[in-house]
Protein backbone atom coordinates (compact mmCIF):
# COMPACT_ATOMS: atom_id res chain seq x y z
CA UNK A 1 0.00 0.00 0.00
CA UNK A 2 2.84 1.95 1.06
CA UNK A 3 3.98 1.49 -2.47
CA UNK A 4 0.88 2.58 -3.86
CA UNK A 5 1.14 5.83 -2.31
CA UNK A 6 3.74 6.72 -2.97
CA UNK A 7 4.00 5.93 -6.64
CA UNK A 8 0.95 8.25 -7.20
CA UNK A 9 1.83 10.96 -4.66
CA UNK A 10 5.32 11.23 -7.54
CA UNK A 11 2.92 12.57 -9.87
CA UNK A 12 1.29 15.18 -7.27
CA UNK A 13 4.01 16.76 -7.72
CA UNK A 14 3.86 20.32 -9.57
CA UNK A 15 6.65 19.69 -11.89
CA UNK A 16 5.74 16.25 -13.35
CA UNK A 17 2.49 17.54 -14.62
CA UNK A 18 4.37 20.64 -16.02
CA UNK A 19 6.81 17.73 -17.84
CA UNK A 20 3.81 15.98 -18.86
CA UNK A 21 2.18 19.02 -20.54
CA UNK A 22 6.11 19.33 -22.58
CA UNK A 23 6.18 15.65 -23.72
CA UNK A 24 2.13 16.36 -24.93
CA UNK A 25 3.24 19.32 -27.04
CA UNK A 26 6.25 17.38 -28.08
CA UNK A 27 4.88 13.90 -28.91
CA UNK A 28 1.44 16.01 -30.98
CA UNK A 29 4.34 17.66 -32.91
CA UNK A 30 6.41 14.31 -33.45
CA UNK A 31 3.10 12.58 -34.84
CA UNK A 32 1.90 15.18 -36.76
CA UNK A 33 4.97 15.25 -39.20
CA UNK A 34 5.33 12.57 -41.42
CA UNK A 35 8.88 11.20 -41.07
CA UNK A 36 9.73 12.34 -37.87
CA UNK A 37 9.22 8.97 -35.50
CA UNK A 38 8.24 8.45 -31.95
CA UNK A 39 11.69 6.76 -31.52
CA UNK A 40 13.58 9.66 -32.82
CA UNK A 41 11.90 12.21 -30.73
CA UNK A 42 12.06 10.03 -27.32
CA UNK A 43 16.09 9.57 -28.15
CA UNK A 44 16.19 13.41 -28.32
CA UNK A 45 13.95 14.30 -25.29
CA UNK A 46 16.12 11.42 -23.58
CA UNK A 47 19.52 14.11 -23.75
CA UNK A 48 18.01 16.71 -22.22
CA UNK A 49 15.73 14.49 -19.64
CA UNK A 50 18.93 13.13 -17.85
CA UNK A 51 19.77 15.61 -15.04
CA UNK A 52 15.93 15.41 -14.15
CA UNK A 53 14.54 12.88 -11.57
CA UNK A 54 13.46 9.43 -12.70
CA UNK A 55 9.33 10.24 -12.72
CA UNK A 56 10.22 13.72 -14.20
CA UNK A 57 12.14 12.42 -17.27
CA UNK A 58 9.69 9.64 -17.33
CA UNK A 59 6.67 11.93 -17.55
CA UNK A 60 8.57 13.62 -20.93
CA UNK A 61 9.00 10.20 -22.03
CA UNK A 62 6.37 8.65 -21.81
CA UNK A 63 3.79 11.01 -22.74
CA UNK A 64 5.55 11.95 -25.81
CA UNK A 65 5.51 7.58 -26.39
CA UNK A 66 1.36 8.37 -25.72
CA UNK A 67 1.50 11.82 -27.74
CA UNK A 68 2.83 10.57 -30.59
CA UNK A 69 -0.12 7.40 -31.08
CA UNK A 70 -2.39 10.23 -31.39
CA UNK A 71 -0.55 13.14 -33.17
CA UNK A 72 0.35 10.56 -36.22
CA UNK A 73 -3.59 9.78 -36.79
CA UNK A 74 -3.71 13.31 -38.08
CA UNK A 75 -1.27 13.22 -41.46
CA UNK A 76 -2.80 9.62 -42.08
CA UNK A 77 -6.32 10.94 -42.00
CA UNK A 78 -5.80 14.51 -43.68
CA UNK A 79 -2.95 13.43 -45.81
CA UNK A 80 -2.71 10.07 -46.53
CA UNK A 81 0.39 9.32 -45.07
CA UNK A 82 1.39 7.89 -41.78
CA UNK A 83 2.66 10.01 -38.97
CA UNK A 84 4.50 6.98 -37.51
CA UNK A 85 4.59 3.26 -38.81
CA UNK A 86 1.54 2.68 -36.37
CA UNK A 87 -0.89 4.74 -38.22
CA UNK A 88 -0.26 2.58 -41.68
CA UNK A 89 -3.44 1.04 -41.79
CA UNK A 90 -5.47 3.63 -40.35
CA UNK A 91 -4.84 5.29 -44.04
CA UNK A 92 -7.00 2.57 -45.47
CA UNK A 93 -10.41 4.30 -44.24
CA UNK A 94 -9.16 7.28 -42.65
CA UNK A 95 -8.11 9.38 -45.84
CA UNK A 96 -11.45 8.00 -47.52
CA UNK A 97 -13.71 9.07 -44.96
CA UNK A 98 -11.56 12.88 -44.95
CA UNK A 99 -12.25 12.89 -49.03
CA UNK A 100 -16.40 12.36 -48.46
CA UNK A 101 -16.11 15.20 -46.08
CA UNK A 102 -15.78 13.27 -42.59
CA UNK A 103 -12.33 13.93 -41.35
CA UNK A 104 -13.78 15.68 -38.37
CA UNK A 105 -15.50 12.04 -37.27
CA UNK A 106 -12.19 10.30 -38.24
CA UNK A 107 -10.37 12.38 -36.29
CA UNK A 108 -12.57 12.32 -33.35
CA UNK A 109 -13.37 8.33 -33.46
CA UNK A 110 -9.49 7.77 -34.14
CA UNK A 111 -9.04 9.41 -30.73
CA UNK A 112 -11.48 7.74 -28.60
CA UNK A 113 -10.26 4.33 -29.63
CA UNK A 114 -6.91 5.23 -29.01
CA UNK A 115 -7.66 6.25 -25.80
CA UNK A 116 -9.68 2.68 -25.05
CA UNK A 117 -6.23 0.71 -26.51
CA UNK A 118 -3.97 2.65 -24.51
CA UNK A 119 -6.01 2.78 -20.90
CA UNK A 120 -6.43 -1.17 -21.59
CA UNK A 121 -3.61 -1.94 -22.47
CA UNK A 122 -2.38 -0.16 -18.76
CA UNK A 123 -4.91 -2.48 -17.36
CA UNK A 124 -3.14 -5.66 -18.90
CA UNK A 125 0.46 -4.00 -17.79
CA UNK A 126 -1.11 -3.29 -14.58
CA UNK A 127 -2.50 -7.43 -14.17
CA UNK A 128 0.65 -9.40 -16.02
CA UNK A 129 3.65 -7.19 -15.11
CA UNK A 130 3.78 -8.77 -11.79
CA UNK A 131 3.11 -12.06 -12.30
CA UNK A 132 5.70 -11.89 -15.40
CA UNK A 133 8.26 -10.62 -12.79
CA UNK A 134 7.85 -12.76 -10.42
CA UNK A 135 8.01 -15.49 -12.61
CA UNK A 136 11.15 -14.16 -14.15
CA UNK A 137 12.64 -13.44 -10.67
CA UNK A 138 11.98 -17.06 -9.43
CA UNK A 139 13.15 -18.84 -11.93
CA UNK A 140 15.69 -17.40 -14.67
CA UNK A 141 19.28 -17.21 -14.27
CA UNK A 142 22.28 -16.68 -16.35
CA UNK A 143 21.35 -19.20 -18.84
CA UNK A 144 17.71 -17.89 -18.93
CA UNK A 145 18.00 -14.70 -19.52
CA UNK A 146 20.47 -15.27 -21.47
CA UNK A 147 18.18 -17.09 -24.02
CA UNK A 148 15.77 -14.42 -23.32
CA UNK A 149 18.12 -11.98 -24.73
CA UNK A 150 18.94 -14.30 -27.47
CA UNK A 151 15.31 -14.73 -28.30
CA UNK A 152 14.48 -10.73 -28.38
CA UNK A 153 17.28 -10.03 -30.57
CA UNK A 154 15.99 -13.05 -32.59
CA UNK A 155 12.51 -11.98 -32.97
CA UNK A 156 13.38 -8.50 -33.87
CA UNK A 157 15.50 -10.12 -36.58
CA UNK A 158 12.98 -12.21 -37.97
CA UNK A 159 10.14 -8.86 -37.95
CA UNK A 160 11.63 -6.35 -39.02
CA UNK A 161 13.66 -6.99 -42.35
CA UNK A 162 12.26 -8.35 -45.67
CA UNK A 163 15.66 -10.13 -46.06
CA UNK A 164 16.21 -12.34 -43.43
CA UNK A 165 20.52 -11.99 -43.72
CA UNK A 166 20.07 -8.06 -43.42
CA UNK A 167 18.10 -8.53 -40.49
CA UNK A 168 20.62 -10.81 -39.18
CA UNK A 169 23.94 -8.94 -39.90
CA UNK A 170 21.67 -5.74 -38.27
CA UNK A 171 21.76 -7.66 -34.92
CA UNK A 172 25.42 -8.69 -35.16
CA UNK A 173 26.33 -5.38 -35.54
CA UNK A 174 24.73 -4.30 -32.41
CA UNK A 175 26.35 -7.24 -30.78
CA UNK A 176 29.66 -5.68 -32.38
CA UNK A 177 28.73 -2.19 -31.22
CA UNK A 178 27.94 -3.68 -27.38
CA UNK A 179 31.47 -4.95 -27.29
CA UNK A 180 33.30 -1.73 -27.54
CA UNK A 181 34.69 -0.66 -24.23
CA UNK A 182 35.88 -2.48 -21.06
CA UNK A 183 34.80 -6.56 -20.81
CA UNK A 184 33.13 -6.77 -17.38
CA UNK A 185 34.30 -10.58 -16.42
CA UNK A 186 37.91 -9.28 -17.03
CA UNK A 187 38.29 -5.61 -17.41
CA UNK A 188 39.93 -5.33 -20.60
CA UNK A 189 39.57 -2.82 -23.16
CA UNK A 190 37.90 -3.94 -26.69
CA UNK A 191 38.13 -1.86 -29.85
CA UNK A 192 39.13 1.64 -28.24
CA UNK A 193 42.14 2.17 -30.11
CA UNK A 194 43.40 3.90 -27.10
CA UNK A 195 40.89 6.32 -26.92
CA UNK A 196 39.67 7.58 -23.64
CA UNK A 197 36.47 8.30 -24.67
CA UNK A 198 35.57 4.95 -25.98
CA UNK A 199 36.73 3.01 -22.43
CA UNK A 200 32.79 3.17 -21.20
CA UNK A 201 31.83 2.25 -24.42
CA UNK A 202 29.36 4.08 -27.00
CA UNK A 203 27.11 6.75 -25.93
CA UNK A 204 23.75 5.38 -26.26
CA UNK A 205 22.13 8.46 -26.78
CA UNK A 206 24.21 9.62 -29.46
CA UNK A 207 24.28 6.33 -31.08
CA UNK A 208 20.48 6.41 -31.13
CA UNK A 209 19.74 9.84 -32.22
CA UNK A 210 22.74 9.61 -35.15
CA UNK A 211 20.67 6.14 -36.27
CA UNK A 212 17.10 7.35 -35.91
CA UNK A 213 17.79 10.99 -35.75
CA UNK A 214 20.12 12.33 -38.04
CA UNK A 215 19.58 9.09 -40.50
CA UNK A 216 16.16 10.14 -41.22
CA UNK A 217 17.22 13.61 -41.61
CA UNK A 218 19.78 13.65 -44.25
CA UNK A 219 17.42 10.61 -46.02
CA UNK A 220 14.68 13.52 -46.01
CA UNK A 221 17.51 16.34 -47.33
CA UNK A 222 18.47 14.42 -49.76
CA UNK A 223 15.00 12.63 -51.34
CA UNK A 224 12.84 15.25 -50.59
CA UNK A 225 10.37 16.78 -53.16
CA UNK A 226 7.86 19.13 -52.75
CA UNK A 227 4.60 17.68 -52.61
CA UNK A 228 1.24 18.78 -54.72
CA UNK A 229 -1.02 17.07 -51.98
CA UNK A 230 -2.72 19.67 -49.79
CA UNK A 231 -4.06 18.49 -46.32
CA UNK A 232 -8.12 18.41 -46.49
CA UNK A 233 -8.90 21.57 -44.74
CA UNK A 234 -12.65 21.12 -44.61
CA UNK A 235 -13.14 19.18 -41.63
CA UNK A 236 -16.98 18.16 -41.46
CA UNK A 237 -18.78 17.62 -38.24
CA UNK A 238 -17.12 15.93 -35.25
CA UNK A 239 -18.84 14.20 -32.43
CA UNK A 240 -20.46 10.42 -34.09
CA UNK A 241 -23.62 9.75 -33.34
CA UNK A 242 -25.17 6.64 -31.52
CA UNK A 243 -25.07 4.40 -34.39
CA UNK A 244 -21.76 4.77 -35.75
CA UNK A 245 -20.94 4.08 -32.09
CA UNK A 246 -22.48 0.96 -31.73
CA UNK A 247 -21.10 0.15 -35.52
CA UNK A 248 -17.35 0.50 -33.92
CA UNK A 249 -18.05 -1.74 -30.60
CA UNK A 250 -17.08 -5.00 -32.64
CA UNK A 251 -14.20 -3.83 -34.41
CA UNK A 252 -12.79 -2.24 -31.23
CA UNK A 253 -13.17 -5.71 -29.30
CA UNK A 254 -11.93 -7.62 -31.77
CA UNK A 255 -8.99 -5.42 -32.99
CA UNK A 256 -8.11 -4.26 -29.48
CA UNK A 257 -7.64 -8.13 -28.43
CA UNK A 258 -5.53 -8.42 -31.37
CA UNK A 259 -3.60 -5.49 -30.40
CA UNK A 260 -2.94 -6.73 -26.76
CA UNK A 261 -1.95 -10.18 -27.20
CA UNK A 262 0.73 -8.80 -30.50
CA UNK A 263 1.82 -5.88 -27.80
CA UNK A 264 3.63 -8.51 -25.74
CA UNK A 265 5.24 -10.05 -28.65
CA UNK A 266 9.09 -8.08 -28.29
CA UNK A 267 9.61 -5.57 -31.31
CA UNK A 268 6.09 -6.64 -32.91
CA UNK A 269 4.74 -2.72 -33.32
CA UNK A 270 1.81 -0.67 -33.58
CA UNK A 271 1.99 -0.89 -37.19
CA UNK A 272 1.67 -5.08 -37.36
CA UNK A 273 -1.66 -4.82 -35.10
CA UNK A 274 -3.15 -2.26 -36.87
CA UNK A 275 -2.84 -4.33 -39.76
CA UNK A 276 -3.96 -7.83 -38.26
CA UNK A 277 -6.71 -5.58 -36.29
CA UNK A 278 -7.81 -4.33 -38.99
CA UNK A 279 -7.90 -7.42 -41.02
CA UNK A 280 -9.42 -9.55 -38.54
CA UNK A 281 -12.36 -6.59 -37.69
CA UNK A 282 -12.91 -7.38 -41.31
CA UNK A 283 -13.78 -10.81 -40.95
CA UNK A 284 -15.97 -10.25 -38.10
CA UNK A 285 -17.93 -6.91 -39.79
CA UNK A 286 -21.33 -6.88 -41.17
CA UNK A 287 -20.20 -5.01 -43.77
CA UNK A 288 -16.80 -5.82 -44.85
CA UNK A 289 -17.46 -4.20 -48.27
CA UNK A 290 -16.87 -0.49 -46.49
CA UNK A 291 -13.92 -1.54 -45.08
CA UNK A 292 -11.00 0.35 -47.58
CA UNK A 293 -13.72 3.17 -48.87
CA UNK A 294 -13.91 5.05 -45.87
CA UNK A 295 -15.44 2.30 -42.74
CA UNK A 296 -16.10 3.95 -39.39
CA UNK A 297 -15.36 0.29 -38.02
CA UNK A 298 -11.65 0.14 -40.27
CA UNK A 299 -10.53 3.23 -38.71
CA UNK A 300 -11.99 2.16 -35.10
CA UNK A 301 -10.05 -1.25 -35.64
CA UNK A 302 -7.03 -0.12 -36.97
CA UNK A 303 -6.24 2.79 -34.24
CA UNK A 304 -7.57 0.55 -31.21
CA UNK A 305 -4.74 -2.30 -31.95
CA UNK A 306 -2.09 -0.25 -32.59
CA UNK A 307 -2.82 1.68 -29.79
CA UNK A 308 -3.29 -1.08 -27.68
CA UNK A 309 0.47 -2.26 -27.73
CA UNK A 310 1.40 0.32 -26.14
CA UNK A 311 0.76 -1.50 -22.53
CA UNK A 312 1.98 -4.92 -23.76
CA UNK A 313 5.33 -3.26 -25.11
CA UNK A 314 6.20 -1.95 -21.45
CA UNK A 315 4.78 -5.32 -20.08
CA UNK A 316 8.23 -7.13 -21.47
CA UNK A 317 10.23 -4.43 -20.77
CA UNK A 318 9.63 -3.48 -17.33
CA UNK A 319 9.35 -7.65 -16.47
CA UNK A 320 11.51 -8.69 -18.33
CA UNK A 321 14.12 -6.38 -19.41
CA UNK A 322 13.63 -6.83 -22.87
CA UNK A 323 12.75 -3.66 -25.31
CA UNK A 324 8.83 -3.85 -26.59
CA UNK A 325 9.63 -1.83 -29.44
CA UNK A 326 12.44 0.54 -30.20
CA UNK A 327 10.76 3.25 -28.18
CA UNK A 328 10.83 1.21 -25.39
CA UNK A 329 14.86 0.21 -25.95
CA UNK A 330 15.55 4.34 -25.63
CA UNK A 331 13.50 4.09 -22.38
CA UNK A 332 15.93 1.15 -21.37
CA UNK A 333 18.72 3.11 -22.12
CA UNK A 334 17.63 6.24 -19.96
CA UNK A 335 16.38 4.15 -16.83
CA UNK A 336 20.38 2.69 -17.23
CA UNK A 337 21.71 6.57 -17.42
CA UNK A 338 19.30 6.80 -14.70
CA UNK A 339 20.94 4.00 -12.46
CA UNK A 340 17.76 2.25 -12.67
CA UNK A 341 17.63 -1.26 -14.10
CA UNK A 342 14.89 -2.54 -15.88
CA UNK A 343 13.42 -6.39 -15.32
CA UNK A 344 11.62 -8.50 -12.51
CA UNK A 345 14.44 -6.55 -9.62
CA UNK A 346 12.26 -3.11 -10.95
CA UNK A 347 9.07 -4.46 -8.60
CA UNK A 348 10.82 -5.49 -5.97
CA UNK A 349 13.59 -2.61 -5.39
CA UNK A 350 11.36 0.60 -7.20
CA UNK A 351 7.29 -0.76 -6.84
CA UNK A 352 6.47 2.82 -6.53
CA UNK A 353 8.12 3.46 -9.46
CA UNK A 354 6.06 0.82 -11.49
CA UNK A 355 2.73 2.54 -10.09
CA UNK A 356 4.00 6.22 -11.32
CA UNK A 357 4.65 4.47 -14.67
CA UNK A 358 1.44 3.12 -14.68
CA UNK A 359 -0.02 6.88 -13.29
CA UNK A 360 2.31 8.30 -15.98
CA UNK A 361 0.25 6.67 -19.15
CA UNK A 362 -3.02 7.01 -18.18
CA UNK A 363 -2.76 10.56 -17.16
CA UNK A 364 -0.86 11.03 -20.68
CA UNK A 365 -3.43 9.38 -22.25
CA UNK A 366 -6.51 11.23 -20.82
CA UNK A 367 -4.36 14.38 -21.79
CA UNK A 368 -4.29 13.15 -24.95
CA UNK A 369 -7.32 12.31 -25.65
CA UNK A 370 -8.54 16.45 -24.20
CA UNK A 371 -6.44 17.34 -26.84
CA UNK A 372 -7.73 15.31 -29.89
CA UNK A 373 -10.86 17.15 -29.17
CA UNK A 374 -10.62 20.25 -29.49
CA UNK A 375 -10.98 20.98 -33.01
CA UNK A 376 -7.60 20.90 -34.78
CA UNK A 377 -8.11 23.07 -37.55
CA UNK A 378 -4.55 24.59 -36.97
CA UNK A 379 -3.15 21.14 -37.50
CA UNK A 380 -3.91 21.84 -40.85
CA UNK A 381 -2.07 24.85 -41.21
CA UNK A 382 1.06 23.03 -39.13
CA UNK A 383 1.52 20.80 -41.92
CA UNK A 384 1.95 23.22 -44.70
CA UNK A 385 4.89 24.14 -42.81
CA UNK A 386 8.17 24.48 -44.94
CA UNK A 387 10.55 21.19 -44.05
CA UNK A 388 13.29 23.56 -44.28
CA UNK A 389 12.47 25.02 -40.61
CA UNK A 390 11.58 21.97 -39.60
CA UNK A 391 15.12 20.15 -40.16
CA UNK A 392 17.28 23.13 -39.13
CA UNK A 393 14.99 22.97 -35.85
CA UNK A 394 15.59 18.81 -35.22
CA UNK A 395 19.54 19.41 -36.15
CA UNK A 396 19.71 21.57 -33.64
CA UNK A 397 17.99 19.88 -30.95
CA UNK A 398 20.15 16.66 -31.96
CA UNK A 399 23.46 18.41 -31.19
CA UNK A 400 22.56 19.78 -28.20
CA UNK A 401 20.67 17.15 -26.61
CA UNK A 402 23.54 14.60 -27.44
CA UNK A 403 25.97 17.50 -26.11
CA UNK A 404 24.08 17.24 -23.31
CA UNK A 405 24.88 13.62 -22.10
CA UNK A 406 27.93 14.37 -21.25
CA UNK A 407 28.98 17.95 -22.15
CA UNK A 408 32.15 16.04 -24.47
CA UNK A 409 32.18 16.99 -28.72
CA UNK A 410 33.02 13.26 -29.01
CA UNK A 411 29.76 12.36 -28.27
CA UNK A 412 28.89 14.77 -30.94
CA UNK A 413 31.03 13.44 -33.23
CA UNK A 414 29.95 9.20 -32.39
CA UNK A 415 26.29 11.29 -33.11
CA UNK A 416 26.74 12.49 -36.62
CA UNK A 417 28.93 9.07 -37.79
CA UNK A 418 26.34 7.13 -36.37
CA UNK A 419 24.19 9.46 -38.35
CA UNK A 420 25.98 8.85 -41.83
CA UNK A 421 26.21 5.20 -40.36
CA UNK A 422 22.39 4.47 -40.29
CA UNK A 423 21.76 6.76 -43.97
CA UNK A 424 23.95 4.13 -45.42
CA UNK A 425 22.23 1.61 -43.65
CA UNK A 426 18.30 2.87 -44.85
CA UNK A 427 19.49 3.29 -48.46
CA UNK A 428 20.54 -0.31 -48.06
CA UNK A 429 17.48 -1.40 -46.38
CA UNK A 430 18.88 -3.11 -43.09
CA UNK A 431 16.82 -2.23 -40.08
CA UNK A 432 18.44 0.13 -37.19
CA UNK A 433 16.22 -1.91 -34.98
CA UNK A 434 18.13 -5.03 -34.54
CA UNK A 435 21.31 -3.12 -34.08
CA UNK A 436 19.53 -0.95 -31.01
CA UNK A 437 18.57 -3.97 -29.65
CA UNK A 438 21.71 -5.79 -29.62
CA UNK A 439 24.03 -2.50 -28.43
CA UNK A 440 21.34 -2.78 -25.23
CA UNK A 441 21.59 -6.12 -24.85
CA UNK A 442 24.83 -7.43 -26.10
CA UNK A 443 26.66 -6.73 -23.07
CA UNK A 444 23.75 -8.46 -20.29
CA UNK A 445 23.77 -11.92 -22.90
CA UNK A 446 28.21 -12.07 -22.91
CA UNK A 447 27.85 -11.24 -18.98
CA UNK A 448 25.13 -14.28 -18.45
CA UNK A 449 26.50 -16.38 -21.39
CA UNK A 450 30.26 -15.91 -19.59
CA UNK A 451 28.36 -16.86 -15.96
CA UNK A 452 26.82 -19.92 -17.43
CA UNK A 453 30.08 -21.20 -19.35
CA UNK A 454 31.70 -20.33 -15.64
CA UNK A 455 29.59 -22.71 -13.95
CA UNK A 456 29.27 -25.67 -16.93
CA UNK A 457 32.10 -27.43 -16.25
CA UNK A 458 31.24 -27.96 -12.33
CA UNK A 459 27.73 -29.31 -12.84
CA UNK A 460 25.30 -31.36 -14.91
CA UNK A 461 24.17 -30.02 -18.00
CA UNK A 462 20.57 -30.00 -17.04
CA UNK A 463 21.15 -28.55 -13.96
CA UNK A 464 22.38 -25.42 -14.94
CA UNK A 465 20.15 -25.33 -18.35
CA UNK A 466 17.04 -25.43 -17.70
CA UNK A 467 14.02 -26.20 -20.20
CA UNK A 468 13.22 -22.68 -19.82
CA UNK A 469 16.33 -21.82 -21.20
CA UNK A 470 16.30 -24.68 -24.15
CA UNK A 471 12.64 -23.44 -25.08
CA UNK A 472 13.54 -19.70 -25.64
CA UNK A 473 16.71 -20.71 -28.05
CA UNK A 474 14.19 -23.00 -29.45
CA UNK A 475 11.87 -19.89 -29.98
CA UNK A 476 14.86 -18.02 -31.31
CA UNK A 477 15.55 -20.21 -34.08
CA UNK A 478 12.27 -20.74 -34.88
CA UNK A 479 11.51 -16.95 -35.24
CA UNK A 480 14.13 -16.54 -37.73
CA UNK A 481 14.42 -19.55 -39.80
CA UNK A 482 10.13 -19.58 -40.19
CA UNK A 483 10.23 -16.36 -42.22
CA UNK A 484 13.34 -17.37 -43.99
CA UNK A 485 11.64 -20.46 -45.53
CA UNK A 486 8.24 -18.61 -45.84
CA UNK A 487 10.09 -16.41 -48.12
CA UNK A 488 12.45 -18.67 -49.74
CA UNK A 489 8.98 -20.76 -50.85
CA UNK A 490 7.00 -16.96 -52.30
CA UNK A 491 7.73 -15.65 -55.58
CA UNK A 492 11.38 -13.64 -55.88
CA UNK A 493 9.67 -10.23 -56.72
CA UNK A 494 7.08 -10.33 -53.52
CA UNK A 495 9.26 -11.72 -50.43
CA UNK A 496 8.92 -9.78 -47.61
CA UNK A 497 8.86 -8.76 -43.91
CA UNK A 498 6.51 -10.48 -41.67
CA UNK A 499 5.20 -6.83 -41.43
CA UNK A 500 4.58 -6.56 -45.08
CA UNK A 501 3.22 -9.94 -45.38
CA UNK A 502 0.18 -9.51 -42.28
CA UNK A 503 -2.27 -9.28 -44.89
CA UNK A 504 -3.29 -11.74 -47.71
CA UNK A 505 -2.96 -10.75 -51.57
CA UNK A 506 -6.34 -10.77 -51.53
CA UNK A 507 -6.99 -8.04 -48.55
CA UNK A 508 -4.53 -5.66 -50.20
CA UNK A 509 -6.42 -5.93 -53.72
CA UNK A 510 -9.57 -5.21 -51.96
CA UNK A 511 -8.21 -1.80 -50.29
CA UNK A 512 -6.70 -1.08 -53.93
CA UNK A 513 -9.90 -1.81 -55.11
CA UNK A 514 -11.72 0.44 -53.14
CA UNK A 515 -9.67 3.39 -52.88
CA UNK A 516 -9.87 2.88 -56.97
CA UNK A 517 -13.66 3.11 -56.91
CA UNK A 518 -13.37 6.10 -54.78
CA UNK A 519 -11.45 7.59 -57.13
CA UNK A 520 -13.58 7.50 -59.98
CA UNK A 521 -16.71 8.36 -57.85
CA UNK A 522 -17.36 12.70 -59.15
CA UNK A 523 -16.27 15.22 -56.86
CA UNK A 524 -13.61 12.83 -54.65
CA UNK A 525 -10.57 14.03 -56.67
CA UNK A 526 -10.80 17.39 -54.50
CA UNK A 527 -8.45 17.73 -51.21
CA UNK A 528 -11.22 20.09 -50.14
CA UNK A 529 -14.68 18.74 -49.15
CA UNK A 530 -17.39 21.08 -48.04
CA UNK A 531 -18.12 20.48 -44.58
CA UNK A 532 -21.33 19.47 -43.29
CA UNK A 533 -21.98 23.16 -41.74
CA UNK A 534 -22.38 24.93 -45.55
CA UNK A 535 -24.45 21.86 -46.59
CA UNK A 536 -28.20 23.67 -45.07
CA UNK A 537 -27.20 27.34 -46.89
CA UNK A 538 -26.49 25.52 -50.19
CA UNK A 539 -30.05 23.36 -49.81
CA UNK A 540 -31.58 27.15 -48.53
CA UNK A 541 -30.44 29.19 -51.78
CA UNK A 542 -31.46 25.81 -53.53
CA UNK A 543 -34.65 26.55 -52.19
CA UNK A 544 -35.14 30.63 -52.95
CA UNK A 545 -34.58 30.07 -56.09
CA UNK A 546 -37.66 27.30 -56.50
CA UNK A 547 -39.51 30.02 -54.78
CA UNK A 548 -38.40 32.44 -57.18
Amino acid sequence: MSALLDGLGALADVSVILYMLVGLALGFLVGAFPGITATMAVALAAGFTMTLEPVQGLAVLLTIYVAANFGDRVPSILVNTPGTPASVATTFDGYPMAKQGRAGLALTISAIVSAIGILASVALFAALAVPIATLARNYFRSPELFSLVVFGIAIMIGISSKSMLKGILAGVFGLILGTVGLYSATNDERFTFGLLDLVDGLDFIAVIIGLFGIAELLDQLLTHRQSTVRPISALGRWLPNRTELKQSGRAVAVSGAVGLGVGLIPAAGGDIAGLIGWDRARSVSKHPEKFGKGSVEGIAASDTASSATLGGSLTTTMALGIPGDSVMAVMIGSMIIWGITPGPTLFTERPDLVVSISGIMIVATLLALALSLVRMKGVVKLLDLPRPYLWSGILIFCVIGTYATSNSISTVVQMLVFGVIGLGLKRLEIPAGPIVLGLILGPLAEENLARTLQILPTQPFFSVVSPIAIVLLVLAVLSIVIPAVRNARGPKGKRGSFADSVLSEETFADIEQAHDELRDEPGMLTSTIPSDEARPARRSRKKKGTEK
